[in-house]
């Protein structure tokens, strides 16, 4: 598809126009001469320099891959249609429904934002983390950055022990053949011949010995409530309901570690919040 930079700039100009900083989880921060997001907090949101969504904006000869449209789209909280439509003004074909491409859904944008004292994060239907909040960083650090498999819950899961260290070992097989039965559903509800979804399946088989076991099961299971215990190495025991809300329009899904009734786990978060923001001040 040919890309339409002047339509592109004059597109994410008025939706930035037409955002407010609380619509995005922003506090406004003083008075502001014209009306909407400033560029530099489209920026901010994006993960972009100033410099280069100014380009955007003014058509001076910036080209977006694909992955910083998803990343705009995102920080803008585009609805699906605003984000095809901005896809193809920059030459690409829309994602199809359920794939991240760092697109996150806006009302999963939004509940995120509102979500401030349990740990919560947003994934696509192959388990890729899109986004997360403050206490999802401080329980489990950085998921939503680099590439497709270094944010890939399912993929780092049976492939780098590391990611297992917060977890119970009594509880590994259950929630490994859990990861196995929702991408096997996710596979299929994608369709024959999905290349992301045939590429991740191919290279875990190539992988893991374990996943392999779980994958020839032919367990067919989308991801849902399920309890776990957890160990963190400051905040201690905890003792979580991991819920999953999606959303219909775009197939992604809010994962929200949710305090077990009776337990200690709130008054943890409570914990890991504050200290979480004591090491990003210093």
């Amino acid at each position: 598809m040919r890309s339409d930079s002047t339509e592109l700039g004059r597109f994410l100009r008025a939706r930035r126009e037409a955002l407010r900083p609380a619509d995005v989880g922003l506090v406004p921060g003083g008075r502001r001469r014209a009306a909407g997001l400033r560029r530099s907090e489209v920026a901010l949101l994006a993960d972009v320099s100033v410099d280069y969504y100014e380009r955007l904006e003014q058509a001076r000869n910036a080209h977006p891959s694909e992955v910083m449209v998803g990343a705009l789209a995102r920080a803008l909280r585009l609805s699906v249609d605003e984000r095809d439509h901005l896809y193809r003004l920059a030459g690409f074909t829309p994602p199809a429904r359920g794939a991240g491409n760092g697109y996150v859904d806006p009302a999963m944008m939004f509940l995120l934002d509102a979500l401030t004292t349990v740990p919560a994060q947003v994934t696509d239907d192959l388990n890729t983390v899109l986004a997360q909040n403050p206490l999802s960083l401080a329980l489990l650090g950085v998921w939503a950055v680099g590439d497709d498999r270094a944010g890939n819950v399912t993929w780092r899961w049976f492939t780098d022990p590391a990611s297992r260290a917060l977890n119970v070992t009594e509880e590994h097989e259950a929630i490994g053949r859990s990861y196995a039965a929702d991408l096997r559903a996710s596979t299929a509800r994608r369709g024959i011949g999905d290349a992301s979804a045939d590429r991740l399946v191919s290279e875990l088989l190539a992988s893991s010995d374990e996943f392999t076991r779980y994958w020839d099961d032919m367990a067919v299971q989308p991801l849902r409530s399920t309890r776990k215990h957890l160990v963190h190495p400051t905040a201690g025991a905890l003792d979580v309901q991991c819920d999953v809300v999606l959303s219909d329009t775009t197939g992604h899904r809010m994962v929200i570690f949710r305090p077990q009734p009776g337990s200690t786990t709130a008054e943890s978060f409570d914990f890991l919040g504050a200290l979480g923001t004591q090491t990003f001040n210093v």
